[in-house]
Formats: structure tokens, C-alpha cells, sequence
């Protein structure tokens, strides 16, 4: 922040995440560079009724929040932070919440709290070592998952992701499979792989009717890959045994969202980057980006590469 002051006023927001364009763009009237999160989004109408903005420089490694073809027919460069600054992290949080999920963490914590030490008998768990586990994204962060455990726990992982060659997959010594296979023979599925429009909801009834009976789901990726009220059904008919969400599509959640309310789901607010290592550096390469548009200098990880040969409010090239 000390740095930023620096360079000129700022100032903070929160924003309701469905904020319509045209009242993002008046309150951001006047200012040339965002540091944004998930939420708000920054879609046409808004880089159509904002001149000011020259950078968003997205803290985070999703895009998924900005149209990118609009910022760049606006001249509006978009930035995010480099893959390996949240790798581990994210990785390791999936970990938790799969521990959480296969043995019963939680409910045996309640358990002694609540005096009943008795109950321990309930809380016989799975063992991921003799799991089978699907990876669906073989990304920066699926790839890390994968690593660990397989190497970690010796478990039998496969993967999907239409994105990265089999040969690649099979290096890291992970089979690579097709998405129905990876769905239907999994006892644990960890959901990694970045949105897209090609991949809004493509887990729904239809997905769920694929799975084992009992299947355990692991999601840090998006919330929006997992259609709601199929996730529902098939957490209260037992077809998931137990899963644990760091993302949901409405963030946060209202009182009214009938997840919440699920015995057998746990969720965690959306923290998966939230390491004191990963923070930081996630913070250095914002204020980075700033500094360096500030300089006419040209920022790392613009993901609108268009925008500099094409020309930009910032006025710089690459």
C-alpha cells in the first residue's frame, strides 16, 4: 500500500458481485488502474461506459470475471499473477479438504467438544493411499495435486484435460483418461481446471449418474463447473458421500442457498491462495504491474497480449 501511496491516491472497494456495468464504471470514473478479485465483473458494458481505467490487474490467476475481448477493443490492458505464486498453496488446501473429507475431521472434532468421546467408533474414514482419484483440470495446480498424491500417498490418479497433450500427462506418471472414464471410475474427484464457456455447469445430473455411489468430490478450481441443484440431489441422495468446496458459484452465499445447510459439504470461503507466501507475492506482482504501466514499461503475465500491438490507453508496446 506504502507503494502504491506512492504513486497517487487509492482508494478500496466492495461491490456487490452482480453490480450491473454501468454503476461499476461511474464509481470507478477517473481511476487508471484496478487491482480486482473474483467479484466484480468486468464485462462490455462496462469498459463501454469507463474511459479512465488503463489496467486491471487481476489478483488472482482466473480471468474468468473479465471479458477480455472488451477490455481489449477498449485499450485496456489485463494482468494476473504468475501460475507458480498460488501453485502450492491451492494444492495443499485441496489436500486439507480431501483429509477433511475422508476421515470425518470435523464431525470428530465436534464430537469431543461436545463430550461425546464415545462416538469415536463413528468416525472409521478411507485411507487415499487405496483410493483411486480423478483429476478433472491437469493444469499449474491440477498437475500439483497429482504430484502429491501420488507421489505422497501412492494412490492411483488419473486425469482429464482437453487442453494438454496425454504424452504430457503420462510423463508425470498420471494416466490420462477421458472425462466420462475419469468420472465413472473414481473414488475421489478433485475438480482443478479454470472456467471457460465450454465448461460452464458440465457437471450436472447426468455427470452425477456417471459416479460411483459414495464418490467423494474435492472442488478449489470454480464453483461454476458443478451445476447447483444437481450437486444438491446428489448430496442429500448419498451418491457423494462427502465433499468440500473452497468456490461456489454465488460468493458469498446468501441465507437462502441450501448448501450451506448440507451436513455432508464443507466450504471454506474461498481461500485457497490465502498463505502468508502466497499472499505476498501475489501483492508484489500487483504493485509491480502498476509501477511498471506507471513507467510506460510493459507488465508480466498480460493475458489480452492483443491490446499491445494493437494499441492501449497506457500507450505502451511490446
Amino acid at each position: 500500500m506504502e507503494r502504491l501511496r506512492s504513486l497517487g491516491p487509492v482508494e478500496s472497494f466492495q461491490f456487490d458481485p452482480d453490480v450491473n456495468g454501468k454503476k461499476l464504471a461511474r464509481k470507478l470514473a477517473g481511476y487508471k488502474y484496478v487491482i480486482a478479485s473474483v467479484t466484480p465483473n468486468f464485462l462490455e458494458e462496462f469498459f463501454e461506459e469507463n474511459s479512465d481505467i488503463k489496467l486491471i490487474a487481476r489478483h488472482g490467476i482466473g480471468c474468468d470475471n473479465v471479458d477480455l475481448e472488451a477490455a481489449t477493443t477498449a485499450g485496456v490492458i489485463v494482468t494476473r499473477v504468475g501460475h507458480q505464486s498460488e501453485r502450492d498453496a491451492v494444492a495443499e488446501l485441496t489436500l486439507s479438504l480431501i483429509m477433511t473429507c475422508i476421515r470425518n475431521v470435523i464431525p470428530a472434532n465436534q464430537a469431543v467438544k461436545e463430550n461425546q468421546w464415545e462416538r469415536r467408533k463413528e468416525f472409521v474414514g478411507k485411507e487415499l493411499s487405496g483410493m483411486k482419484v480423478g483429476i478433472i483440470g491437469y493444469g499449474n495446480i491440477g498437475s500439483r495435486v497429482g504430484e502429491i498424491i501420488k507421489e505422497g500417498f501412492r494412490a492411483e490418479v488419473s486425469a482429464y484435460d482437453p487442453n494438454i497433450a496425454d504424452a504430457v500427462i503420462e510423463k508425470t506418471g498420471v494416466k490420462p483418461a477421458g472425462f466420462e472414464e475419469v468420472l465413472g471410475n473414481s473414488d475421489l474427484l478433485s475438480f482443478n481446471a479454470s472456467l471457460n464457456k465450454e465448461n460452464y455447469h458440465f457437471v450436472g445430473e447426468e455427470e452425477f449418474g456417471l459416479m460411483k455411489d459414495g464418490v467423494i468430490i474435492v472442488n478449489t478450481a470454480r464453483g461454476e463447473l458443478i451445476d447447483k441443484s444437481a450437486f444438491l440431489s446428489a448430496l442429500e441422495s448419498g451418491k457423494v458421500r462427502c465433499a468440500g468446496v473452497d468456490v461456489l458459484e454465488e460468493e458469498p452465499p446468501s441465507s437462502r442457498n441450501q448448501l450451506r445447510r448440507e451436513d455432508n459439504l464443507y466450504i471454506l470461503p474461498h481461500v485457497g491462495s490465502y498463505t502468508e507466501k502466497s499472499l505476498r507475492a501475489m501483492d508484489e506482482k500487483m504493485v509491480e504491474d502498476v509501477e511498471k504501466l506507471v513507467e510506460g514499461e510493459v507488465p508480466e503475465e498480460v493475458v489480452n497480449p492483443k491490446v499491445l500491438r494493437e494499441g492501449n490507453r497506457a500507450g505502451v508496446s511490446k
